[in-house]
């Protein structure tokens, strides 16, 4: 199994990436294959609202002169995703945001791609505004119809300068059992997954 974590922090070895890695050191140790990707700081724009994924089903964005299919493309290969922000005034950094626009876009598309995937937030906060990213984060793991594990308290680090959260003890705890959380999930849902009910499509639905 393979756990995705995507840093939105343009600040490479910062408090985000940090969290980050503490969630996957005990994926790691559970035998699951774990990569880190750097977002933050990186060329990705947008969603246009071109709609061409809609006509292209291909898993792909059709706007192709940033990083962004590069990231999708390990996306789909992933069963976790753990995505990662700093707070710029009480939301995602404009990368984050950017991707997940674009991803979640692309997995509707798609024919939901995301849905039975496991998804989790990360937050690195100073002081303020931290649940905001985690919810704007989730927002789009739940519309994708993925699984929102939780944890021991909101998944945040707090801390200001790099490496602040270090001094976080309880934070670091939360992500280290966010992570041994994932695996406990992974494992039991993998065996099902084929069996993951498909998104009703529009105009299928029932009223009471």
């Amino acid at each position: 199994m393979k756990a995705l974590a995507v840093n939105g922090s343009p600040r490479k070895g910062g408090n985000t990436e940090i969290l980050l890695r503490n969630v996957l050191d005990p994926l790691g140790q559970a035998g699951w294959e774990t990569r880190l990707l750097q977002v933050g700081g990186g060329k990705i724009g947008g969603c246009i609202a071109c709609y061409k994924c809609f006509e292209n089903k291909d898993l792909r964005c059709a706007v192709t002169k940033d990083d962004c299919n590069d990231v999708l493309a390990e996306v789909w290969t992933a069963d976790a995703l753990i995505f990662g922000s700093p707070t710029y005034f009480t939301d995602v950094s404009a990368e984050m945001k950017a991707l997940l626009d674009r991803l979640g876009l692309v997995s509707l598309a798609n024919g939901g791609a995301l849905q039975g995937k496991i998804g989790a937030a990360v937050v690195a906060v100073r002081r303020g505004g931290g649940t905001h990213v985690f919810d704007t984060i989730n927002h789009m793991f739940l519309m994708s119809s993925m699984i929102v594990p939780g944890s021991s308290y909101w998944n945040l680090g707090f801390g200001l300068n790099k490496g602040d959260v270090l001094q976080d003890a309880e934070g670091l705890q939360n992500m280290r059992h966010l992570g041994r959380t994932i695996d406990w999930l992974g494992k039991a849902i993998k065996p099902h997954q084929a069996d993951f009910p498909p998104t009703v499509a529009s105009g299928e639905e029932t009223s009471g």
